[in-house]
């Protein structure tokens, strides 16, 4: 059987962006307020004028407090379409933003000199294990994304998570640490632009899949999830067409949304192969006899 506690039973259209609405879980609040006053002071002693990283992190930091806290959570509970949009935040806008910002090093700057060097020895043996070498690899990365995404819309499980509270947060943070692992593993800290010729490959092998998913749930006549079987009456959806519309916010926004991120490491590719051959180009003229220029 679903249950919702009080507050989220209340909730209607009326009252969706009320401020009652707001969760304001502290189990959410504080470790984000920890990591934005880790990165403020990092950036501060850093002296890290860098705006585009500044803007992508907050604009990251902001997005995962909309899809954790906001009243969208609750009408997760609600409506599959909305816990959805959630996830769809969590994995296409967050994490790439959080993971184009690079914010590890600039938080490791929030700690005193001699704590700085002993937590930066200890993150560096831990990204030069190989286990860990191993998992944040390109492929590696995309595959346990992958694996987060289905197997976490496999019925038993997503039915678990509207019941249990650890569930659903275990199923958010795998949610958007797989999506992290996978951004960072594509264009994260020490990758170089030539890779982004594979990275685009991986992103447009996602948008597949993800399209593949958002499609079954779309085109099915079954309805996956019997949790949402008498949540939907108030907003006027029958528990078929919110899964529909939740099949089509993965299929098409996020189909969208890797296409342009995917475009966009095409193009960076091609800007930096052209670079490299131009110069390959001029150093071969330079050796060649004058005879031959």
């Amino acid at each position: 059987m679903f249950l919702l506690d009080a507050d989220d039973a209340s909730l209607t259209p009326a009252t969706l962006w009320s401020i009652h609405s707001w969760r304001w879980d502290l189990g959410i609040i504080l470790p984000l307020l920890v990591f934005a006053v880790l990165y403020c002071m990092g950036a501060a002693r850093q002296r890290n004028r860098n705006q585009l990283h500044h803007l992508l992190f907050a604009s990251g930091w902001l997005s995962l407090v909309f899809a954790l806290d906001s009243p969208l959570h609750p009408l997760g509970e609600q409506l599959f379409s909305a816990h959805m949009l959630q996830h769809e935040i969590l994995i296409l806008v967050s994490a790439p933003l959080i993971a184009a910002a690079h914010p590890g090093s600039t938080c490791l700057w929030a700690f005193v000199p001699r704590h700085r060097a002993g937590i930066g020895s200890t993150v560096q043996r831990i990204e030069s294990a190989r286990l860990v070498r191993l998992l944040t690899a390109p492929l590696a990365a995309w595959i346990i994304e992958a694996v987060a995404l289905w197997g976490w819309h496999i019925p038993a499980l997503y039915q678990a998570t509207l019941t249990s509270d650890a569930m659903h947060a275990a199923q958010h943070l795998s949610f958007f640490l797989s999506a992290l692992l996978f951004w960072s593993a594509l264009y994260g800290v020490g990758r170089s632009v030539m890779n982004y010729g594979t990275a685009t490959l991986y992103v447009f092998g996602t948008a597949a899949h993800c399209s593949a998913l958002g499609a079954l749930l779309t085109f099915s006549t079954v309805l996956w999830y019997p949790a949402y079987q008498s949540t939907t009456r108030a907003w006027e959806l029958t528990p078929l067409q919110d899964q529909q519309l939740g099949g089509l916010l993965m299929w098409v926004p996020s189909g969208v949304v890797f296409v342009v991120i995917g475009l966009v490491l095409f193009g960076r590719w091609l800007k930096e192969s052209e670079r490299r051959a131009e110069l390959g180009r001029v150093h071969a003229l330079s050796h060649a006899p004058l005879s031959d220029r």
